[in-house]
C-alpha cells in the first residue's frame, strides 16, 4: 500500500504543478492593451498580437509584452511654416494618436513601437507630424487654411495616417487652436470681414426699420378693409341667414316625403326577395345532391383505373431495373478490362520511353564529351593567347611611356641649360637688351649670309639711275648725285639699327655723312651769291 500511495501523492503534486504553470503562463489581454507574443511561432509573422482574449505562452520558447491602446495627445507649437504664398503661418494644434487594432497597424507596432516608452513614441509620432503639417501648409492658401477649416483638417488627415500607419498608429483627433501668421495678413482679413459684417448689419437694421414702418401702413390698411368686410358679411350673412333657413324649411319637408316613399318600396322589394331566395335555395340543394352522387360515382371509377395503373406501372419498373441492372454489370466487366488493357500499353510505353532516354542519354555523352572538352581547351587557348597580346601591349604601352618620359626629360634638360646658359651671358653683360645685342652681333655674319643667299638666285643684266635733277648739276654726274643721295640716307638708317637691333656702327660713317652735308651746303651759298 505504501508505494501505491507515494505514487498516487507524486501523481497529485503532478498534477497541481501542471495547473500552477498552466495558470501562470495564461495570459488575458485587457481590452486596451494589445498583447505581443514574441519568440517560436507557428506564423510567418514575427511576432503573434492579440487585442482582447487569452493565449497560452509556451515557457522558455515564448515571451509576451503589452502595447498601451490609451491615446496620445501631442502638442504642435508649429511656427513660420511657409503657405503657398510664401507667407509664413503660425498654426498651433493638438494631435490625439493612438496605436491601431487592425492586424497590419498591430505589426507594425509590434516591431516599431514595442518596448518603447510613452515619451519617445510621442516624439517620434510629432517629428512625423511637424513634417507632413508643414508640407500640408506649403501646398494650401491663406484664405483656403483660414475660411475652409474642414478641408484643411482633410489634407492633414490623407497627408499623416500613411506615415503614421507606418509606426503602427492611428489619428483620432486634430484640433487647430489658432491660425496667425507674422506680417498680419490673416489679422487684416479679420478686420475686413468685421468691417463688411458691420456695414451689413447697419444696412440690414436700416432695411427692417423701413420694413417695420411699411408693415404698420400695411396693418392698419388691412384692418381697415377687415372692417368693412366684416360689415359687409354682417348684413350679407343676415340676408343668406333668412333665405336659408326658408330653403332648409322646404327641403326637410320634400326628404321626409321622399323617405317614406323610400321605406315602402324596401319593403316591398323584400318580399319579394326573400320569396325568390327560398326558392332558389330550394333549387341549389337539389343541384347540390345531385352532383355529389355523379361526383362519388367518378371518384371510385377514377381510383379503379389508378390502382391497375400503379401495378403495370410496377411490373414496368422491375423489369427495367432487371435490364438496367444486367447492363451495368456487364458495362463495368468491359470497363475493367480496358483498364487493365491501358495500365498494361502505359506502362510499355512508359518503359520504351525510359530505353530510348537512356540511350539518347548515352549517346549524347558520348558526342558531347569531346566537344566539351575541345571547346574547354579552345577557350584556355584563346584566354592565354588574350593575355599574351595583353602583356605585349602593356609592355609596349610602358615602353613607349618610358621613351617619351626620357625624351621629354632630354627636352627639359636642354631648356634647362639654355636657360641657364643665357642666364650667365645676361649677368655676365650685364643686362638683357646688353646680352640680346651682343647675341645678335655674334650672329651677324649668319644673318648677312642668309640675306645673300636669299638674293644670289637673282640675275642683274645692268643698273639703270635715274636722277630727278635731269643730269648733270654744277658739273656732277647722274652717279655721283644718287651716291650722294644714298649717304644722305644712311644715318637714318643706322639710328633704326641701334633702336630696333642695337646695333651701334663706328662713328665714322656719321663723319663722312656730316662732310657731305656740309660741302653740299657750301655749293648751294656758292651757287645762290649773285655774280660781279
Amino acid at each position: 500500500m505504501a508505494p501505491l500511495a507515494v505514487g498516487a501523492v507524486l501523481l497529485a503534486v503532478i498534477f497541481f504543478g501542471f495547473i500552477l504553470l498552466f495558470s501562470s503562463r495564461y495570459k488575458r489581454c485587457p481590452s486596451n492593451k494589445i498583447m505581443v507574443i514574441f519568440g517560436r511561432s507557428s506564423s510567418k509573422s514575427s511576432a503573434l498580437c492579440i487585442h482582447g482574449g487569452a493565449k497560452f505562452i509556451v515557457p522558455l520558447l515564448q515571451d509576451y509584452a503589452f502595447l498601451s491602446l490609451e491615446p496620445m495627445q501631442i502638442e504642435i507649437p508649429l511656427r513660420g511654416a511657409l503657405s503657398m504664398e510664401n507667407i509664413r503661418v503660425n498654426v498651433p494644434s493638438v494631435f490625439s494618436i493612438a496605436i491601431g487594432t487592425t492586424p497590419e497597424l498591430m505589426q507594425n507596432a509590434a516591431i516599431r513601437l514595442l518596448g518603447l516608452e510613452k515619451p519617445v513614441i510621442a516624439k517620434q509620432a510629432e517629428d512625423v507630424i511637424f513634417g507632413q503639417l508643414r508640407q500640408v501648409i506649403a501646398s494650401m492658401k491663406i484664405d483656403e487654411i483660414n475660411r475652409d477649416r474642414e478641408a484643411f483638417l482633410s489634407n492633414i488627415q490623407q497627408s499623416l495616417e500613411p506615415e503614421l500607419r507606418k509606426l503602427g498608429l492611428i489619428l483620432i483627433n486634430v484640433n487647430v487652436t489658432d491660425i496667425t501668421d507674422e506680417s498680419g495678413y490673416i489679422e487684416a482679413i479679420g478686420r475686413k470681414a468685421a468691417s463688411e459684417a458691420i456695414q451689413k448689419a447697419r444696412g440690414d437694421v436700416a432695411d427692417n426699420e423701413r420694413m417695420g414702418e411699411i408693415r404698420v401702413a400695411a396693418a392698419e390698411k388691412d384692418k381697415a378693409i377687415q372692417v368693412a368686410n366684416a360689415k359687409k358679411d354682417q348684413t350679407i350673412g343676415t340676408r343668406e341667414a333668412d333665405r336659408e333657413q326658408t330653403v332648409k324649411t322646404a327641403e326637410i319637408d320634400q326628404e321626409q316625403a321622399v323617405r317614406l316613399a323610400d321605406l315602402e318600396r324596401v319593403k316591398i322589394v323584400g318580399e319579394q326577395q326573400a320569396a325568390f331566395e327560398k326558392e332558389a335555395q330550394v333549387k341549389a340543394a337539389e343541384r347540390d345532391m345531385r352532383i355529389r352522387l355523379a361526383d362519388a360515382n367518378a371518384d371510385a371509377v377514377k381510383g379503379e383505373n389508378l390502382a391497375q395503373a400503379v401495378i403495370v406501372n410496377s411490373s414496368a419498373e422491375l423489369a427495367v431495373k432487371k435490364a438496367e441492372a444486367f447492363q451495368l454489370s456487364e458495362t463495368r466487366k468491359r470497363q475493367a478490362s480496358a483498364s487493365v488493357e491501358e495500365a498494361e500499353h502505359k506502362a510499355q510505353a512508359i518503359a520504351a520511353a525510359a530505353r530510348a532516354e537512356r540511350v539518347e542519354a548515352e549517346r549524347r555523352a558520348e558526342v558531347e564529351a569531346p566537344a566539351k572538352a575541345d571547346k574547354a581547351r579552345a577557350i584556355v587557348e584563346a584566354e592565354a593567347i588574350a593575355e599574351q597580346k595583353r602583356i605585349e601591349a602593356e609592355g609596349e604601352a610602358a615602353a613607349i611611356y618610358a621613351k617619351l618620359e626620357a625624351e621629354a626629360r632630354g627636352q627639359y634638360e636642354i631648356l634647362k641649360k639654355k636657360g641657364e646658359g643665357l642666364q650667365a651671358i645676361i649677368e655676365a653683360c650685364g643686362g638683357a637688351n646688353e646680352a640680346f645685342q651682343m647675341l645678335m652681333l655674334d650672329h651677324f655674319d649668319e644673318l648677312v649670309a642668309a640675306s645673300a643667299q636669299a638674293i644670289s638666285s637673282i640675275k642683274f643684266d645692268k643698273v639703270v639711275v635715274w636722277d630727278g635733277a635731269g643730269g648733270s648739276t654744277n658739273g656732277e654726274t647722274a652717279t655721283a648725285n644718287w651716291l650722294r643721295n644714298m649717304s644722305k640716307t644712311l644715318p637714318p638708317m643706322l639710328d633704326v639699327m641701334k633702336q630696333i637691333g642695337g646695333v651701334e656702327f663706328p662713328d665714322v660713317m656719321a663723319k663722312i655723312e656730316n662732310a657731305d652735308s656740309k660741302s653740299d651746303d657750301k655749293k648751294e651759298s656758292e651757287a645762290s651769291e649773285p655774280k660781279a
